[in-house]
């Protein structure tokens, strides 16, 4: 029986530290959501609902375009230097959003924080530092992260806006992303790729062109692309529904925070099962599944407080699952040597998806009720499902522990 593989002491490290680090950020661009409507308002300008709609989602648009430079340049440039540097630009718009004097200002300023397209550069980073037989348990801790800097997001910020205003949250947010990056700056370096070959030998130079035609890479791209859309849809009717059962907005925390812990705890047997057998397909394709049941329980949960707290744990489980087993299926798949550009085209589609899965949910909430947004999503999870199909199970491959501290050579094969 094949054993369960453990993090080396500086895996976990690296894994901790750059789940902290993504937390961090995410952290800085989640206190500004629940409060930004609201505190625009007060700004020359912002009795444009549509300017305020610009300045929400702006931020998407600008990721969408730069993630694939940024993971481009890290394999080219360096993780470390990438990804600090992404940080600086985020943090420079945060306080240019801090001292906004209008609503166009602010615009160009959450434009500017878009600009630090990171996702790609982080995960190529810890697809570095971690053997492939528990990456999937190191992008689940990074997407732990991103899950309890929402929750905790709506916990703090209406209390700090009420103290500081955007002001003070803006500021806030660009202090988080320095102190992301001083994190990183103390991290070790990944192992140097030289003389034109990668660690598995294969060309360094691979064109984005090829990346963007592998079919196993296009299918995996296909889901974080349905997976993002599902979730911004899932945000417009399940915070909708919480509310027509009576919880107001400020406490909807108090149904995030636990089922989001419940739901990562649960997963956690799946990820060491896979891992463990080499046997992710199924529970990639099982995981589409739950969610798809997770959709027909929310259909059929009415008025019924308690069915709903179900439904909303089984959509955290999947999608909690999903987000754990696509960035490590890609960085697994995807040659080394370009690893942050393929991690860049994946996160491209991710923001995407973020935008369509917004406009879907409101579209669909509009002519059909909430009832309509779970029928889109189990629409889309059939079709990804159908498309995941034809993903290639890689198995259990098993490799030396990376050598990640700073003084090692280069590897030169």
């Amino acid at each position: 029986m094949s054993e369960r593989v453990a993090f080396t002491p500086q895996e976990r490290r690296v894994s901790l530290s750059l789940a902290s680090v993504y937390g961090l950020r995410m952290l800085g661009l989640f206190l500004v959501l629940p409060v930004l409507a609201v505190g625009a308002r007060d700004l020359p300008g912002g009795q444009d609902a549509a300017l305020i709609g610009l300045a929400m989602g702006i931020y998407g648009l600008t990721q969408a375009f730069l993630q694939i430079p940024f993971g481009l340049a890290s394999d080219r440039w360096g993780r470390k230097p990438v990804i600090i540097f992404g940080l600086f630009i985020f943090a420079l718009g945060s306080f240019l959003a801090a001292v906004a004097p209008n609503l166009p200002v602010l615009i160009l300023a959450r434009a500017l924080q878009g600009a630090g397209a990171i996702s790609a550069a982080v995960s190529a980073f810890l697809a570095d530092l971690t053997r492939e037989e528990v990456r999937a348990r190191a992008m689940a801790l990074v997407g732990a992260s991103i899950g309890l800097s929402f929750a905790l997001s709506l916990v703090i910020a209406p209390p700090i806006f009420g103290l500081a205003g955007l002001t003070g949250l803006f500021v806030l947010t660009g202090v988080l992303a320095v102190m992301a990056a001083a994190a990183v700056w103390r991290m070790p370096d990944p192992p140097r790729v030289t003389d034109g070959q990668d660690l598995e030998g294969q060309a360094a130079q691979v064109g984005w062109r090829k990346l963007a035609q592998d079919s196993q890479l296009g299918r995996l791209n296909l889901g974080i692309f349905c997976l993002m859309a599902i979730q911004t849809a899932m945000f417009v009717a399940i915070p909708s529904a919480l509310d027509g059962l009576g919880m107001p907005l400020a406490d909807h925390w108090q149904v995030y925070l636990p089922l989001l812990a419940l739901a990562f705890v649960s997963i956690i047997p799946a990820i060491f099962w896979a891992e463990k057998y080499g046997r992710f397909r199924p529970v990639f394709l099982g995981a589409i599944a739950f969610l798809a049941l997770a959709m027909a329980i929310f259909v059929v949960a009415d008025n019924h407080f308690a069915v709903w707290l179900i439904a909303i744990w089984a959509f955290f489980a999947g999608f909690n699952l999903l987000e754990a087993l696509l960035p490590s299926w890609v960085s697994r798949v995807a040659p080394r040597s370009a690893r942050g550009l393929a991690l860049g085209i994946y996160n491209t589609s991710q923001s995407l998806g973020l935008f369509l899965g917004g406009l879907l949910g409101g579209l669909a909430l509009r002519s059909f009720g909430v009832n309509g947004i779970f029928f889109v999503c189990a629409a889309l999870l059939v079709f990804w499902g159908m498309m995941a199909t034809g993903l290639r199970e890689i198995g259990r491959r098993v490799a030396p522990a990376p050598l990640i501290t700073p003084a090692a050579p280069p590897i030169d094969r």
